[in-house]
């Protein structure tokens, strides 16, 4: 797949102050960041963050209480045919007519997008190379795997070649073989100069790409590249180890000063502390008969106290 060039220097897309609320619940509160070409950008957050309602944006789906979304620099919902013709969408479920075939289901997208047939075969015939899907070409859409269907909707997407890509939590439901997969798939579409914007709840696929924006509540707590938001994490990462779990949840629960969070880990606890928490945590973990052992920081932890800091 060949990405054609954007013709200057700004962000493929944009998202400038986004502002969106439905009725009393306020989607988006102020969201900003962008996307560059070459680059694949993760919205990561939970369900609820905001995420599929800044990708909606994007694509010139709904209209905003405030600010702007950008697609090559043309307003993304009044930008016409430039911007449709420059944007795939693959959202989050039923992009596919699951009662068409997998070739039925690519020679629809291909009309809607009124490729030359000559253009279409050439393409269609490329995608399915690279999504390895080209031996079910009769098999109905409602009969694919969960990865296989993720992966004809993307093939769907990129039919028209577009500049930019939007992609709303694109491995939900998909197997880990076929997961691997589809990021793959990004890659090679990335280093072609394809921007790349994906959302996705799942906090290890951050790592997959060149720069993150962590959401919470319809704002950005956070953005940059993964590997410098780790290093650059302030926090104390430790495990819980002994003591009677009841007891020893109460008591962190009892000290936000020292803990900012915790998750299970297995048989144990993972808690996120704030300068100087493990040192006065640790006898009163002690007459639980538990003691902390230092950990790794991985991007639940990072993202967990960021909510922290914000819900403080």
């Amino acid at each position: 797949m060949t990405a054609t060039a954007h013709s200057d220097d700004s962000p493929a897309l944009q998202a400038l102050e986004l502002r969106r609320s439905f009725g009393k619940v306020q989607a988006l509160a102020g969201l900003s960041f962008e996307v560059r070409q070459g680059e694949l950008y993760g919205l990561v957050g939970p369900d609820g963050a905001g995420k599929t309602t800044a990708i909606r944006a994007l694509a010139g789906l709904i209209e905003l209480d405030g600010g702007s979304a950008r697609v090559l620099g043309l307003d993304s919902l009044r930008g016409g045919a430039q911007v449709r013709e420059s944007l795939g969408l693959m959202p989050q479920q039923y992009s596919l007519y699951r009662d068409l075939s997998v070739g039925e289901n690519l020679r629809f997208f291909g009309r809607l997008y009124c490729l030359p047939e000559k253009t279409y075969r050439e393409r269609a015939a490329r995608l399915m190379q690279i999504t390895r899907l080209a031996p079910f070409l009769d098999r109905r859409a409602d009969a694919l795997s969960g990865g296989m269907y993720k992966k004809l909707a993307l093939a769907c997407a990129l039919l028209h070649q577009p500049q930019a890509l939007l992609l709303d939590e694109p491995t939900n439901g998909v197997d880990p073989v076929s997961r691997r997969e589809l990021w793959d798939l990004l890659h090679e579409f990335v280093s072609s100069g394809m921007a790349v914007l994906l959302s996705t709840p799942y906090m290890d696929e951050a790592e997959r790409c060149h720069r993150v924006g962590l959401i919470h509540r319809g704002r950005l707590l956070e953005e940059g590249e993964p590997q410098a938001l780790l290093t650059g994490f302030d926090h104390e990462v430790c495990e819980v180890v002994g003591g009677a779990r009841e007891a020893v949840d109460r008591l962190l629960i009892s000290r936000p000063q020292e803990v900012r969070a915790s998750s299970p880990a297995g048989a144990h606890l993972k808690v996120v502390l704030a300068r100087g928490g493990r040192e006065r945590l640790a006898p009163a973990l002690e007459e639980l008969g538990a003691r902390l052992v230092p950990a790794a920081p991985d991007f639940e932890d990072l993202f967990l106290a960021r909510i922290s800091a914000a819900e403080a």
